[in-house]
């Protein structure tokens, strides 16, 4: 495939994820979090979807030029967990001093709604590596 072919589909995929993330958080705060909002349990967790998502979606960004090169297993590690780190810094300092204008209050559950999807992204980085090693393996 060439370079060109290959960061479009890098894109592509890129444009995809984020689609996904725009789309579940508007629809969470139009339809689900109007409804479930004031709930004690159902509120935290639809108040802190957006954060969940967004640490979850923008961590998977380096996923398929991470495995779409053939990094080096390791090398790809860090680079994945840095930038999973880096999301959730990015994210809690936003809840902390707000920067973006994104966020009007301080929440605790949204930074462990972030710390969370920053974790989920990594599993899923560990899981796609260990399947990859074993079908290759075979």
């Amino acid at each position: 495939m060439s370079m060109n072919k290959e960061k479009l589909r890098y894109l592509g995929i890129n444009l995809i994820l984020f689609a996904i993330l725009y789309l579940s958080v508007t629809f969470n705060k139009e339809y689900i979090r109007p409804v479930y909002g004031s709930a004690p349990f159902l509120g935290v967790l639809t108040g802190s979807f957006s954060n969940f998502m967004a640490a979850f979606i923008i961590s998977l960004f380096p996923l398929a030029p991470l495995l779409g090169k053939k990094t080096e297993i390791n090398k790809g590690r860090k680079i994945f967990y840095s930038i999973a780190f880096l999301v959730f810094l990015l994210l809690t300092l936003e809840e902390i001093m707000p920067f973006t204008g994104a966020n009007k209050v301080y929440d605790v559950y949204d930074i462990i709604a972030s710390g969370i999807g920053a974790l989920l992204a990594i599993i899923i980085f560990e899981i796609i590596i260990r399947k990859k090693r074993k079908a290759s393996a075979t």
